[in-house]
């Protein structure tokens, strides 16, 4: 598996970054008609940060897993 730091558009409500609504990758821009799972990880230790994680579905059906990692105010896509 690789990762890729992407932009990605987001929703933002109580929170900054809450749900990611589009994003590029491979150069054109890529909407999200779903997310199908969401999760975290870290957070319990100061050595691991938390890290946000999307399971998306793209308006063409492709299926992509995003990740933010807040601590670094940055994007990511696993492919």
């Amino acid at each position: 598996m690789e990762y890729e730091r992407i932009q990605v558009e987001c929703r933002s409500g109580y929170k900054i970054n809450e749900y990611p609504v589009a994003f590029i990758f491979q150069g054109r821009r890529w909407n999200i008609s779903d997310i199908t799972d969401r999760w975290y990880e870290g957070g319990m230790e100061s050595e691991r940060p938390v890290i946000d994680y999307f399971r998306i579905k793209t308006d063409e059906g492709k299926v992509f897993i995003l990740m933010y990692a807040g601590h670094l105010d940055e994007w990511f896509i696993r492919y």
